[in-house]
């Protein structure tokens, strides 16, 4: 598919910041004088409120259901939000994408060859930005937030995922890993100098510098 705009995600374990990282990225780019949708998943619709209600254990289904659910709600993701602001030109930042599903599969279904067959006609990111945090100092910062978080249960799950999303980055070309343990300035001094780098390439995509 033939797309104007720049699609960039973030990716990383839960305590990662990925999120604070995309948010702030986001804000830069706007300050440049670009548009940009900030988006993330699982989305706000009322297909994302089933998967965040399950999330937060507020019923339960079978593991194979939420990656269903995950995977109708990016689906209805790209149709109504994604796809419309590339192909407007627009660089569109989403915190967590494919490469989260598949990562998490590894506490989840085990089951990656059905995982990437349930998100093969999903396009891929132009950029993906891979927060590399230890899952220790990840587990420590979920506990903070979330006291009923057993510490070491945490850790040795997301010790799992992490491997798994290094093991199925090695399959991409367009991802960088960040090592988002140091000083925040250098992290974001990092993202914003690859994103420059993608879109002086990206020609279609061009700052307003009467809005910034």
């Amino acid at each position: 598919m033939q797309r104007s705009g720049l699609f960039i995600a973030f990716e990383g374990l839960d305590g990662s910041s990925s999120g604070y990282y995309a948010k702030t990225l986001a804000r830069l780019l706007t300050d440049d004088g670009y548009r940009v949708v900030l988006t993330d998943e699982p989305t706000k619709s009322m297909i994302g409120g089933l998967i965040r209600a399950r999330l937060a254990g507020e019923w339960d289904i079978a593991p194979e259901t939420l990656q269903l659910l995950f995977t109708a709600d990016r689906a209805e993701h790209l149709r109504t939000k994604i796809l419309p602001a590339l192909e407007g030109g627009r660089i569109v930042i989403c915190d967590r994408y494919i490469l989260s599903a598949l990562a998490y599969n590894a506490v989840l279904v085990n089951d990656l060859p059905w995982l990437k067959n349930l998100n093969a006609r999903f396009i891929d990111p132009d950029l993906q930005f891979l927060m590399k945090v230890n899952p220790k100092l990840c587990a420590r910062r979920i506990k903070e937030s979330q006291m009923e978080v057993e510490l070491y249960g945490e850790e040795q799950k997301l010790g799992l995922v992490w491997k798994e999303y290094q093991r199925v980055a090695a399959e991409y070309d367009n991802i960088h890993t960040v090592d988002g343990e140091r000083d925040d300035v250098a992290i974001v001094d990092e993202l914003l100098e690859v994103t420059r780098r993608y879109l002086a390439n990206r020609q279609t995509v061009q700052a307003d510098p009467q809005s910034s």
